[in-house]
């Protein structure tokens, strides 16, 4: 019989993604046949993944990445339900990986909930018939009892999948008894009845000290505290944009790998307001030497050596964003190598046209930057697939030569209005000073992160240090994070059999 444990937080942020991750590589590891699931997610960072039918449909990134760590394809299923933020309080619905439409909260709540309950446990049963465990994950809280009727992704998956509940709290913000307890405490009687274990996150210390906690709070409520995990970061990628910086603020990832500040180099990464799919800049930042920041759009870019325009869920309010703050002559002033990824590459054309099917503004017709001979024109319809490109390299990537893989996840076609190079095939531009391309996971591809990098280290004037270690290492520091601090026998998965 399959084994469903939901791992849910006392709040959003607490490292929920990590710890399935990890159960998923850990359990593949010693043979079982495991899968990810979110019910219902909310994020802007997607990737293409298999539908059941054979087509491609979109998923959010974490399980994408957790379907990885457990050694299975991606499939529509670890994600039914995919909820992508556009602004105005509008988010687009995705179903079974396909876009469904953009509504209000409360028009979704009214119209379109029940519909994604039965996608979801759908698409559970579908997993639960393939797999030995599976592995869910919540979504911010479980205890937010203005939700307890509409609860999608922690109290519904806990009723449909007939699933045990495994808690985790983050105790670095502080309250974390207070917040376990307060959890245990809200849940409906039937949920709670679920809940096997609590783990505490993100641990710096003596674990000691937590001894007389841990029993108190264990006497108060029969939940055992199952494990402390100490604060690490595997250097998996982030789900949504609540780990990046205000729009107004400036972030800066990989900066403590031991390379001296003047052997370094700096990738700049405009935080748009509607940033999305930041998860593409996750392989730069996690090679030696390389600072990856993302900077107010105001910025300047003076400290920067190179620049990314990442992807972005409106590109057209993003680009009157940009230029309300004079990102326009900043950039133009900028002399290092530029690549724009997916919106990101749109906003680097010549123009924008049919623009109003895409944004909020009513505007049709826009200019782009014009650091790329293209226009993009708009259209309703969705391109959604995983893509093998030979890539060709020119520009920023100059060079490079091989087979990358990749997805792409767009609306509009960008169509060359001058001489170009296609580095990457029809869905990409490049000239000796940019390149734009509609390929998420460009930089996963060392062929093509290799060049980047190699020039942006040339443009800076330094040689690039060693290069980054197997990239698969996250999988397994997340997996032995919870192999040395959890004790998986009193949450009953170290009696999960593996085969079937």
């Amino acid at each position: 019989m399959t084994r469903t444990l939901l791992v849910a937080g006392t709040a959003s942020h607490v490292g929920k993604s990590t710890v399935v991750a990890g159960l998923c590589r850990l359990l593949a590891d010693r043979g079982v046949s495991v899968a990810p699931f979110k019910a219902q997610n909310m994020s802007n960072n997607a990737r293409a993944a298999a539908t059941p039918e054979g087509g491609w449909g979109e998923i959010g990134v974490s399980q994408y990445v957790q379907a990885r760590a457990a050694r299975v394809t991606p499939t529509t299923d670890t994600n039914p339900v995919l909820l992508k933020p556009r602004g105005d309080r509008e988010s687009q619905l995705v179903v079974d990986g396909e876009a469904v439409g953009h509504y209000e909260a409360g028009t979704y709540y009214d119209e379109h909930w029940e519909r994604a309950r039965r996608a979801a446990a759908a698409a559970h049963d579908r997993l639960a018939a393939e797999h030995d465990v599976v592995v869910a994950e919540g979504a911010g809280s479980i205890a937010e009892i203005n939700l307890h009727d509409r609860d999608l992704a922690n109290l519904e998956t806990a009723r449909f999948a007939d699933a045990d509940v495994l808690l985790v709290v983050d105790i670095e913000r502080g309250g974390a008894f207070a917040s376990l307890y307060g959890t245990v405490e809200l849940l409906p009687g039937d949920v709670r009845e679920r809940v096997v274990g609590a783990l505490v996150n993100k641990f710096r210390g003596d674990v000691s000290l937590l001894s007389p906690g841990i029993e108190e709070f264990e006497s108060m409520t029969g939940v055992p505290v199952v494990g402390v995990l100490p604060y690490d970061d595997p250097g998996l990628p982030a789900e949504d944009s609540v780990s990046l910086p205000a729009p107004g603020g400036t972030a800066v990832r990989g900066a403590d790998d031991g390379v001296a500040a003047d052997r370094a180099v700096t990738v700049a990464v405009p935080r748009l307001p509607r940033v999305s799919n930041f998860t593409d800049l996750e392989p730069l930042a996690r090679e030696p030497g390389v600072r990856v920041a993302y900077v107010p759009l105001d910025d300047d870019l003076s400290g920067a050596d190179a620049l990314v325009l990442p992807g972005t869920k409106n590109t057209v309010d993003d680009l009157l964003a940009l230029r309300e703050a004079g990102f326009g002559d900043a950039l133009a002033a900028f002399e290092g190598p530029v690549v724009g990824l997916c919106g990101g590459y749109q906003l680097l054309g010549e123009r924008l046209t049919n623009a109003a099917v895409e944004g909020t503004t009513g505007r049709d017709d826009l200019a782009g930057f014009g650091l790329l001979p293209v226009e993009t024109r708009f259209s309703p319809d969705k391109r959604v697939e995983a893509v093998t490109r030979e890539l060709d390299g020119s520009g920023p990537l100059a060079g490079a030569r091989g087979t990358v893989t990749g997805y792409e996840i767009h609306m509009g076609e960008s169509i060359p209005v001058g001489d170009v190079d296609r580095p990457l095939g029809p869905g990409s531009a490049a000239t000796e000073r940019a390149l734009g391309t509609y390929l998420h996971g460009l930089f996963e591809n060392r062929i093509a992160r290799d060049a980047f990098l190699d020039a942006a280290f040339a443009a800076a004037g330094t040689d690039r240090p060693t290069r980054s270690a197997d990239e698969h290492a996250p999988f397994d520091a997340a997996a032995e994070l919870i192999r040395t601090h959890v004790d998986l026998e009193r949450v009953g998965l170290e009696r999960a059999d593996p085969g079937r």
